[in-house]
């Protein structure tokens, strides 16, 4: 572990989400606020529709703070409002829309790549750390 990783685990401070969530303006480009055993909350902002997309080893928790989200999964869909969350298994298709901007905290494995098996321009392989 690097220093610096190691002193912040060290080190724990509350994370403000409005302030962090002020931090950025970009669209479906999960930034890291914490860690949690092998897992990392992430933030990110939702606008128009993602990909299809499936993880084959994670499961993932989408917890929305602003906004609402629907996440399409094959056969039907969950529609999720201001304080509430959905964990889609590992290896269920789903396809996340927000048709107005929507603030959603994530709770995923750091091995979870936000398109899962897909690579595309969307792909984040090394999120920013904010």
């Amino acid at each position: 572990m690097s220093g610096t990783r190691q002193s912040s685990r060290l080190r724990p401070q509350k994370v403000n989400l409005s302030q962090k969530f002020g931090l950025f303006r970009d669209f479906w480009s999960p930034k890291i606020v914490g860690e949690l055993n092998d897992s990392y909350v992430k933030l990110v902002k939702l606008k128009g529709e993602f990909v299809w997309h499936k993880h084959a080893k994670e499961d993932e928790l989408f917890l929305v703070t602003k906004g609402q989200l629907t996440i399409k999964l094959r056969g039907k869909h969950v529609d999720l409002t201001k304080g509430e969350f959905f964990v889609v298994p590992k290896g269920i298709e789903h396809k996340p829309v927000a048709v107005r901007e929507a603030q959603v905290v994530l709770i995923e494995r750091k091995t979870t790549r936000n398109t899962g098996q897909i690579k595309n321009e969307r792909t984040v392989s090394s999120p920013e750390r904010i």
